[in-house]
Order: C-alpha cells, then sequence, then structure tokens
C-alpha cells in the first residue's frame, strides 16, 4: 500500500497554531485564484481511504461540511473510544501501529492511503511507511505551532519530483521518499 502526505505549512514549518487552529491557512486560501485548488482534487481523487489523527478529525468534524465524501476514514487514537454520534458510517476508529493499520488496509483492498494530521504524518515517516509528500508552503511566519515534522531515529532522504509556485505565493513541492 501506498501511503501519501499532502499537506500545508507555514513557511516556518508550522500545520496549526499551538492551540490547533488553522485559520491562518483558512485565510491564506482566500487568496487562492479563482477555481484553483492546488492539486487537492486530483490528488483526492487518487486515494482510496484516509488516515487521519484524533486532533485533525476533530478539526474536520467542525468544518460545516464533511469533506471527504463517502471514502473510508480512519482515524488513529490512543485516547478516544468511541467515535462521536453522526459520524459518517464509513469512519472507524483504530489505536494499532502504523504498520499494524496498513496491513489491515490491504486486506481490504485498499491501494492508496492519505495520510494527514502531525502526529499520525511523523509515526508514520517514523515507521517507514510514507511513500511521498506534497507540502504547500504558505508564505507566512508564525513563530510557533504544531511542527509537521518532528525527532527521527536516522536520516530520511527524499528525492525532490517536483515544484510549482502559484501567483499568490504558495509553493507546493513534491517529494518521494528514498528507501533505503
Amino acid at each position: 500500500m501506498k501511503c501519501s502526505v499532502f499537506i500545508a505549512t507555514s513557511l516556518d514549518g508550522y500545520i496549526a497554531r499551538e492551540d490547533g487552529r488553522i485559520d491562518w491557512l483558512e485565510e491564506a486560501h482566500r487568496s487562492a485564484p479563482p477555481g484553483d485548488d492546488f492539486g487537492y482534487q486530483e490528488f483526492f481523487d487518487a486515494v482510496d481511504v484516509l488516515i487521519l489523527g484524533r486532533k485533525t478529525f476533530e478539526t474536520v468534524r467542525g468544518f460545516p461540511e464533511w469533506p471527504y465524501g463517502e471514502k473510508r476514514v480512519v482515524v488513529l487514537s490512543q485516547t478516544l473510544h468511541q467515535l462521536p454520534a453522526g459520524c459518517p458510517p464509513f469512519v472507524r476508529l483504530a489505536s494499532q501501529a502504523p504498520a499494524e493499520i496498513v496491513k489491515s488496509l490491504e486486506r481490504e483492498s485498499f491501494r492508496r492511503a492519505y495520510v494527514d494530521g502531525g502526529s499520525t504524518i511523523q509515526s508514520f515517516l517514523a515507521a517507514g511507511l510514507v511513500s511521498d509528500l506534497t507540502i504547500t508552503t504558505i508564505p507566512i511566519l508564525l513563530g510557533s505551532g504544531q511542527h509537521l515534522f518532528g525527532p527521527l531515529t536516522e536520516d530520511l532522504p527524499l528525492l525532490h519530483e517536483k515544484t510549482r509556485a502559484f501567483s499568490n505565493g504558495f509553493v507546493q513541492t513534491k517529494y518521494r521518499v528514498v528507501r533505503k
């Protein structure tokens, strides 16, 4: 199974404020050229399952509409023991290690996962499960917040595939993870 990351960060590497808010990202998206989603829909159409961390799931639950249609969503959490009432029926809860989750999804014939959420991305990177990363850098400095990347036990080489600059200052870079 291929595990992919598609995420935005501030120029100083934060994906959310310390309290988890992404208001800065919502504001930045207002500068998007009309009709440009920065490749998100194409990426989303190419995945068949999402793996979200609990904090990301809670943020998404606060959106006016469920953004993932009827795609399967796996919410990773060690603290959440049941999903909130009103969750779509294709959302499930998991607490296993990343490799176990991937094996389980492979048995269900899923081929490509969208991995989202800072801690979740970090744990999938540490487990050697991420195959590619698409990172859109937003031209803003937050100064503090939740980092996209955390400590690793060893270097993780990446191969640059492409970079695209947008008229509103966003810069999107795609990397493939190099396996040793």
